[in-house]
């Protein structure tokens, strides 16, 4: 065993990237639940995502138009989850499930060509000046663009849920739909919104996956990040700055039982590898029993007749 390995900063740094996919996704699931909607098909769209821009990427050579098919990707598949839930009056709960497992079994067939091959490089944005900075410069300013779009993404978010009309109206919705219906609010038209930026989200942060953290296409590569970041979500108690506080606290822990691994510690791999999902089990059994964050009609069901 030899801790002497382990590079703080490039720890830290290590952190921020493997935190980057889960607040990507856990960000747009947040804005669902907030409309009340509860989309457990975050792991499926990521996977989506991951392969839609993974084979973009590859095939035109830009990481950019690679992430742009990823959000597109994403999104159209939260499409099919809005045809079941919104006009439908499909279970969201079993929509969840069955859209994670389409995306799983779809993204499966698209990449069956891409396996092996290495995508563009995305490339780091070095901040002048700030770059140089020991320490601190290679830990918050020498990374990929993707990683500060999703800080900037927590920080639009928490100001339009707190002061615009938008998140007033999407709050709204969520705690009480037959009430903003009866306001004049189009319930279903701001669901679907949600649902679909939350879909976007969901693929940038598998393509995050597949083109920068892991720059190759494996089958299932997403490896439950999709259902940590569903359960980041409650975590946050449905804050967006919990929410990335939240996410680099997982990331770390990945990272961190990545480098024990390297180091040699005498614990066994299976039980350091096991070691966030524990975690997340058990964040959700300790915040199980406060719901009162939890926006009032999160999961049910709006029928336009009441």
């Amino acid at each position: 065993m030899d801790l002497s390995a382990i590079n703080p900063v490039l720890l830290i740094a290590s952190l921020m990237v493997a935190a980057t996919p889960l607040l990507l996704a856990a960000i747009g699931e947040l804005v669902a639940e907030k409309a009340g909607v509860l989309n457990l098909g975050v792991e499926g769209m990521m996977i989506v995502g991951a392969i839609s821009g993974f084979a973009i990427s590859v095939e035109t050579g830009s990481p950019l138009l690679g992430f742009c098919a990823a959000a597109v990707g994403g999104a159209v598949l939260s499409l099919l989850f809005v045809i079941l839930t919104q006009y439908a009056l499909a279970n969201q709960v079993a929509s969840g499930l069955a859209l994670t497992l389409f995306g799983l079994g779809i993204s499966s067939l698209m990449g069956q060509s891409y396996v092996g091959l290495k995508p563009p490089s995305t490339g780091e944005i070095h901040i002048p000046l700030l770059s140089d900075i020991p320490v601190i410069g290679p830990i918050l300013f020498q990374h990929d663009p993707i990683l500060y779009f999703g800080i900037a993404l927590v920080a639009i978010v928490w100001a339009l849920l707190k002061y615009s009309r938008v998140g007033l109206i999407l709050r709204a919705v969520g705690e009480n739909h037959d009430a903003a219906h009866a306001l004049g609010y189009k319930v279903v038209r701001v669901r679907t919104l949600a649902i679909l930026f939350g879909g976007a989200c969901a693929g940038l942060g598998g393509a995050y996956i597949s083109l920068i953290r892991v720059p190759q296409w494996t089958e299932g590569m997403t490896a439950g990040v999709g259902w940590i970041a569903l359960a980041l979500v409650v975590f946050a108690s449905w804050k967006p700055w919990r929410a990335l506080i939240g996410a680099y606290l997982f990331g770390g822990i990945t990272v961190l039982q990545l480098n024990l691994q390297a180091a040699g510690v005498a614990i066994p791999v299976e039980y350091l590898a096991m070691s966030p999902y524990i975690i997340t089990i058990l964040v959700l059994v300790i915040l199980s029993a406060d719901k009162s964050s939890a926006p009032a009609s999160l999961g049910r069901i709006f029928h336009a007749s009441n």
